[in-house]
């Protein structure tokens, strides 16, 4: 394999790859990249045996096809430290030898073979999604994931999809967040089903590795894992065991006693200032809405107290609700300060109900008033 390469588009292509190869593994092969030349093109692939990536490389020139094991951490300083332009990056089974324009080193070399097939995406009938659109899908999901849980399923988010819509949920359960938007069937593409929950770390790959500047995104389900797809990047990982909550059952179906227009900014700003008067034992913070004002009570032993004021358009009954800060802030920073927001309300031992007008809901349970 004989290629001539831009120092910062491979630098590019392997810090969206590298952050997949292992660091330890009872499988040393793990711990390299695999990149495959051949006349067209570069690719740089590397796996865990549970998430995988293959990435198209640009800003190469192709003199000879073939294929180079490299190992992750000396690949990465070489590509970070030197100063050179374009590097000329030969393998034999000698080793690897990388030469700049004032720089020179040789890695060993592993044999190729070793190396575990890449998933590709071969299917001719899949799902399609703007990339803009999935990343948003997991950007407002994914801070609800819990990877701790011994419900192993709740540490990933759960695609679904139903009538041209793909919906991304994800539960820790004590708070929920679900978004959706359209989508379209190519051809007859495996269902969902019950079963189709991507694990968090692959999910936060597919988000930085679709750009928009990369075309459509494709996906499609396997027996046991998703492959997504667009024109730089395919990302193959497997699905996670355990039954998941039925989660529309959560957003409650019930009389709604308030129904209340915030805007996230200073709503979120108001909420910061009230969650400075908490501590690990009393993180609940008291809502109350009514006579045109939302105030925000904290109250922590030792800390002190907090009260918070903010002017809103509701003059119904008085409502009273606790709230954990975070899970509220959660959900506002995933908006921008200038959305509005609607608060559905029914008492204080109800779950609170989040939604804006693009597909975005959110669930939070209430704390006890005996905190």
């Amino acid at each position: 394999m004989k290629i001539i390469c831009n120092r910062e588009q491979m630098l590019h292509a392997y810090q969206m790859v590298a952050q997949i190869a292992p660091a330890r593994s009872p499988k040393a092969i793990l711990q390299n990249l695999k990149m495959e030349v051949t006349a067209d093109g570069g690719t740089l692939m590397a796996t865990d045996m549970e998430v995988s990536i293959r990435y198209t490389l640009g800003g190469i020139e192709v003199e000879s096809p073939g294929t180079a094991i490299l190992p992750v951490a000396r690949f990465g300083s070489i590509l970070r430290e030197s100063t050179d332009a374009t590097f000329r990056l030969e393998s034999t089974g000698e080793g690897t030898h990388i030469r700049g324009e004032r720089s020179q080193f040789k890695l060993p070399s592993e044999n190729p073979q070793d190396f575990p097939p890449i998933p590709e995406f071969s299917e001719t009938s899949y799902y399609e999604v703007s990339p803009r659109l999935l990343r948003e899908l997991i950007r407002r999901t994914i801070f609800a994931t819990d990877t701790e849980s011994s419900r192993y399923a709740l540490g990933g988010i759960k695609l679904e999809w139903k009538d041209h819509v793909l919906y991304a949920v994800a539960t820790d359960g004590r708070r929920l967040a679900k978004m959706e938007g359209p989508s379209r069937a190519v051809g007859e593409p495996a269902p969902f089903g019950d079963v189709a929950v991507v694990p968090t770390r692959a999910m936060s790959l597919i988000e930085r590795a679709m750009g928009d500047d990369a075309g459509e995104v494709q996906l499609v389900l396997r027996q046991n894992d998703v492959v997504v797809k667009n024109s730089r990047a395919t990302i193959s990982s497997r699905l996670l065991e355990g039954r998941y909550p039925r989660w529309r059952d959560v957003f409650p179906n019930r009389p709604v006693s308030a129904k209340i227009g915030l805007t996230v900014g200073p709503f979120n700003s108001a909420v910061r200032q009230a969650a400075i008067i908490t501590s690990e034992e009393s993180r609940g913070i008291d809502f109350i809405f009514g006579d045109g004002t939302l105030v925000l009570a904290g109250r922590a032993a030792e800390v002190g107290e907090s009260r918070i004021e903010l002017p809103i358009a509701y003059d119904g009954t008085p409502i009273s609700i606790i709230l954990d800060p975070r899970y509220v802030t959660d959900f506002l920073k995933v908006l921008d300060p200038e959305k509005p927001f609607t608060l559905d309300l029914q008492d204080g031992d109800a779950a609170a109900v989040c939604t804006t007008d693009d597909g975005f809901g959110y669930v939070i349970m209430p704390l006890a008033r005996d905190r």
